[in-house]
Parts: structure tokens; C-alpha cells; sequence
């Protein structure tokens, strides 16, 4: 399944000081892997991916966000190299790898 959205990345705020930086999904995508993923998902309920951002493609994990649409953590190598910050809008890709 491929996901293909654009999101604005956020800063969670509980880690404002550490700058852990996410994309959300779109809530019926995430809806969709919600169903897809019942019962396969990791630990925190987490999904895995492959996942690109403009030239930069990487393996990682979706977590379900507390009830709303599954968030996709951005790292920093991943925002410098696409110059990339909090605000601003990035062209997502989301593949899933387990499902």
C-alpha cells in the first residue's frame, strides 16, 4: 500500500526542546492501515515503512497518534537535506513493509 500526501511537519510538544519533528497522515489513510495492520503491528502500535521526502528515501515507523491519524517522524538528516523545518509543507511518500 503507498500513501502519497502532502503534511505539514510539527513539533511534538511533550519534546519541544529536543525538536522531534512529524508529519501526520491523512485520517482516512490512516483509518485504512489501522484495518490493514490489525493485529501485525510492532511495539506502540507501530507500523513499518519505507518512506520517501522529495530526493531522501528511508526506513522507519508510523505510529498511531493517540486516537487520530498515524504520524511519521522526520529526522533532522532527512530535513536538512530536503531544507526542510517545522511550517513547512513536504510531498510524502508511504510505503508499508508489514502488512
Amino acid at each position: 500500500m503507498l500513501v502519497e500526501f502532502e503534511g505539514e511537519l510539527w513539533i511534538w510538544s511533550a519534546r519541544r526542546d529536543e525538536s522531534w519533528t512529524f508529519v501526520s497522515l491523512p485520517a482516512d489513510s490512516s483509518e485504512l492501515i489501522r484495518e490493514l495492520t490489525a493485529g501485525s503491528r510492532r511495539g506502540f502500535g507501530s507500523v513499518r515503512v519505507r518512506v520517501t521526502v522529495g530526493e531522501t528515501t528511508w526506513k522507519t515507523s508510523i505510529f498511531p497518534g493517540g486516537g487520530g491519524p498515524f504520524v511519521l517522524p522526520i529526522k533532522r538528516a532527512v530535513r536538512t537535506a530536503e531544507s526542510l523545518e517545522p511550517g513547512d509543507v513536504a510531498s510524502v511518500t508511504v510505503e508499508l513493509l508489514d502488512y
